[in-house]
């Protein structure tokens, strides 16, 4: 075992504070990851407030990690010492169920681990990324292409995907309509994604407040869904929605935005349950639908299309005694667009 520096919550809704953990020894196909950067994600928030249900104290956040490799077991054929790379949401899954098989790990069926805030198949707690240094099956590992810097590729291991998948199972692109609903950590990576990916965007968002940005970063239009002819005028417009936001919304009143046999996937995760007239989506044949971030082929592909059109998560350095002040700016949409923990300072 080894002793390493991190950030912990020591129980819900605490400060998160200095402390030590301890990392297993590297084993036949494992490899060792110098963190380099951790990205701050809501959903850390989420589960250190206990906001998803009972959590696992201490916990160590983040699952949004980049780094390099630093030492590799004998049996690992993948990495080499020196390789960038990077660790999203979850560090291991049972490997055999039909999920499993089809490279769709993060709806393991039976036994996925998460990078944090679960028991590992050995029993022990695993710790995420606010820490200097993580052990992971070379399997749960991605490769950093050379064309994205470290500190900006961070949040893709998470904001990234979640985006990526969705966009790509309904099919954005030329020709598309695609509406972003929210325009933070997660959304503005859903603009440059869906940018990218050469569909038509909209961004919606409560206020006109970052509209600059969201041109900036890809979007063909911006409205305020505070504006209640919002929804007069885009009425039939989308082919598909994306929803970031994790805060309970109308759903019967986004629904009115889609073309017939459009789709609204969620990937915010209110944690209160939401209300819904069902025809709102039988009127129209409309879908309304999750999505959960990506599988590791999937998450590589991701990464390498990032690399090859530029796109990296906008964001703000900080420095590891300042992760509870972020927590709070998270909470009041205070930051453009992610922040991200150095974690030398640590």
């Amino acid at each position: 075992m080894t002793t390493v520096a991190a950030y912990a919550a020591p129980a819900a809704k605490a400060p998160l504070e200095r402390t030590t953990i301890e990392r297993r020894p590297v084993g036949e196909f494992d490899v060792l990851i110098d963190i380099k950067f951790a990205g701050i994600c809501h959903s850390d928030i989420h589960q250190a407030q206990e906001g998803w249900g009972e959590a696992i104290f201490p916990m160590v956040p983040g699952h949004e990690i980049a780094g390099i490799v630093s030492e590799v077991g004998p049996g690992v054929t993948k990495y080499k010492v020196g390789d960038r790379v990077g660790v999203g949401c979850f560090v291991d899954s049972c490997r055999e169920c039909d999920n499993c098989k089809a490279g769709q790990e993060q709806y393991c069926v039976t036994g996925g681990v998460a990078t944090y805030n679960a028991i590992g198949k050995d029993g022990e707690p695993t710790y995420g990324g606010y820490s200097q240094n993580i052990v992971v099956d070379e399997n749960y590992v991605l490769r950093i292409p050379d064309g994205l810097s470290l500190d900006v590729a961070a949040p893709l291991l998470c904001a990234g995907i979640t985006l990526y998948s969705p966009l790509k199972r309904w099919n954005a692109g030329p020709g598309k309509k695609v509406a972003i609903l929210g325009m933070g950590g997660l959304g503005h990576m859903g603009v440059k994604i869906a940018h990218a990916l050469g569909a038509e965007v909209t961004v919606l968002s409560q206020s006109l407040r970052k509209k600059e940005d969201g041109l900036k970063l890809g979007a063909d239009h911006y409205y305020a869904t505070s504006d209640p002819k919002t929804f007069q005028e885009l009425q039939g417009t989308f082919d598909l929605i994306v929803s970031t936001v994790s805060a309970p919304l109308d759903f019967n009143a986004y629904l009115t935005l889609l073309k017939t046999e459009g789709a609204l996937v969620n990937v915010g995760a209110p944690e209160e349950p939401i209300s819904l007239n069902l025809f709102s989506v039988i009127g129209g044949g409309k879908t309304l639908a999750g999505s959960m971030i990506g599988g590791i082929p999937e998450t590589q592909e991701m990464l390498d299309f990032c690399a090859a059109h530029g796109i990296g998560s906008e964001i703000e350095l900080i420095e590891a005694a300042e992760v509870n002040t972020a927590y709070e700016r998270v909470q009041s949409s205070d930051v453009r667009y992610r922040f991200v923990i150095d974690t030398a300072t640590i």
